[in-house]
């Protein structure tokens, strides 16, 4: 199992596409901390931003694209065409001949996106603190360990959501624009919530509150709870994507 763990982490971090979800995931927070800087320490000096329990890792929530672009690529490349020689086979093909066992394959492409994940998490959750903190110093509260495991439990779980709706759907584009808009440009989750309180045990609003403690939500979720309602969207998800992939035809 290591080695096919192995094999699945060469195959993910050789792919152009994972080295973009990488960089942007990773630089993102940061280069955002460093160009609102200025405006954050007039709100500070002006009064209005008073709570700052929340500064820093608010911003990791930017970075999200990084995990969406990894959860996804590591199951769409296997649905690429393998060559215009032959554009009716796919990556998938060779993959199920190298490895038959269906479950041990996910199992190594889960374990290999956890992995990447959680690393590229640890590290962007580690330069964007240390950069809010050095910017706006005794107003940037160092944050409880806790709370930054949460936030990287939250990028890896959130890289899961893509993995399982790649999944289900076997198809990149559509999971990772929705993922996309939903984390940046207009969040429907949130819009939901003004319509129904239900709407704030989405995996997206749900996990947020695990480490954000301001959040604009009509139900506040204890991070516990939050952690679970998250996992379990995770897990509800990937148990889906599991089936359909033991079922379907390549």
């Amino acid at each position: 199992m290591v080695s096919l763990v192995r094999a699945e982490l060469r195959k993910l971090l050789g792919l152009p596409t994972a080295w973009i979800g990488l960089v942007l995931g990773t630089l993102t927070a940061p280069v955002i901390v460093l160009l609102n800087a200025p405006y954050t320490r007039r709100a500070i000096a002006a009064g209005t931003l008073t709570d700052t329990t929340d500064l820093g890792l608010r911003d990791l929530g930017i970075g999200l694209i990084g995990p969406m672009i990894l959860g996804v690529i590591v199951v769409s490349s296997e649905y690429t065409s393998t060559g215009p020689d032959a554009p009716g086979a796919r990556q998938l093909t060779t993959t199920l001949t190298a490895v038959p066992s269906r479950r041990r394959l996910l199992a190594a492409k889960t374990t290999a996106l956890i992995l990447v994940v959680a690393a590229q998490a640890a590290v962007t959750a580690a330069a964007t603190l240390t950069l809010t903190q050095v910017l706006h110093g005794e107003h940037a509260p160092t944050p409880a360990p806790a709370r930054v495991a949460a936030a990287i439990l939250y990028w890896t779980l959130t890289a899961l959501l893509a993995y399982a709706i790649t999944l289900i759907t076997r198809n990149g584009i559509v999971p990772l624009t929705l993922l996309i808009i939903n984390s940046s440009v207009v969040s429907v989750s949130y819009l939901l919530t003004k319509v129904t309180d239900l709407a704030a045990y989405l995996p997206d609003i749900a996990g947020a509150q695990m480490f954000i403690r301001s959040a604009d939500v009509p139900v506040e979720i204890a991070p516990l709870t939050a952690g679970l309602v998250m996992t379990a969207w995770v897990v509800a998800l990937l148990a889906v994507g599991a089936v359909l992939f033991h079922r379907r035809d390549v």
